[in-house]
């Protein structure tokens, strides 16, 4: 059963080596992430599951020890997921970014409370099969919590990756306010579309949540929410 879950956004500048001069522009939401994971360790959860927006090539579980890193940015960062059991060497795939932005907060945070698993969901996965996905995580454990990473928009201003559309802001808006209220209706119901053309790939992850979260009864709670370089990002508990 779902007993508690953070959702962060998953941009590779929150690892500051990353971001390195603009390290301080993220400060208040890496503050915020961090905040969120004491929320997941105070629920005692008998499992942690990291889940994050990849790739076809990178869907699929990622057991603790799975290495990641951030060469791809630029940076000579390593990360692995969860700081107990052994690093997985030879594992068939490194993490995707979301995934590794997961990895390092958890380091950061010095995580310890529960074993750490990871998901990678495909960013165009129908929302039935992201909820299915959540329904199954919840019964993995007796008590499970997730860390769901996940960017809204990527077109809230002429220089964000996706450059401006205007209903992007709408989208993000009601995005944040379902993520902070816990509203599985609505986060059920993001329009996968609209999503995909708005480059929010938090949607799938977030979907996942809302199928993990049927019946748990759990409230929202909201963070940190703006949209730095023209992306959405969005910090929230539930609990």
């Amino acid at each position: 059963m779902l007993v508690a879950a953070a959702v962060c956004p998953c941009p590779p500048l929150l690892v500051p080596d990353v971001a390195a001069g603009a390290a301080s522009e993220l400060d208040a939401a890496r503050t915020a992430c961090i905040d969120s994971l004491g929320v997941l360790a105070a629920a005692r959860p008998d499992l942690l599951v990291v889940v994050g927006p990849t790739d076809l090539d990178g869907q699929g579980p990622y057991p603790e020890g799975t290495p990641g890193s951030f060469k791809g940015f630029g940076v000579d960062t390593d990360v692995r997921l969860g700081l107990g059991g052994d690093l997985v060497d030879g594992a068939e795939r490194p993490l995707p970014p979301s995934l590794a932005v997961g990895a390092w907060l958890l380091a950061r945070a010095d995580w310890a409370d529960a074993p750490v698993e990871g998901l990678g969901v495909e960013e165009r996965l129908r929302a039935e099969r992201c909820t299915s996905a959540g329904r199954e995580l919840a019964a993995r454990a007796g008590r499970v919590a997730l860390l769901v990473m996940g960017d809204g928009s990527a077109c809230r201003t002429v220089k964000a990756p996706g450059y401006l559309d205007e209903r992007a802001a709408s989208f993000d808006a009601e995005a944040s306010r379902a993520l902070g209220a816990a509203d599985l209706a609505v986060l059920s119901g993001l329009d996968e579309s609209l999503a995909y053309e708005l480059k929010a790939a938090g949607r799938a992850p977030w979907q996942v949540l809302a199928g993990a979260a049927e019946g748990a009864g759990l409230t929202g709670r909201l963070l940190y929410e703006d949209a730095p370089y023209g992306v959405g990002y969005t910090v929230a508990t539930w609990f």
